[in-house]
């Protein structure tokens, strides 16, 4: 942090954007195959693994919104 207390970036501009297309990509694969699994009315210990998807998708976009 700096004397102001505003963050200093860590990655730069092209890290940024890469986070944030892995975790719009990750969410939005997440969705698809959660609907898919609904759609085909699987058990739940299909669908639980999803919660990884879901979590590396969101890691994606907060490491690229706090600039990490």
């Amino acid at each position: 942090m700096t004397s102001a207390g505003q963050k200093v970036a860590n990655i730069g501009p092209g890290e940024q954007r890469k986070r944030v297309v892995f975790g719009v990509v990750g969410l939005a694969a997440g969705t698809l195959i959660a609907a898919l699994l609904v759609s085909m009315h699987a058990a739940l210990v299909w669908r639980l693994p999803l919660i990884l998807v879901f979590y590396a998708g969101a890691l994606g976009l907060f490491q690229s919104r706090d600039k990490t």
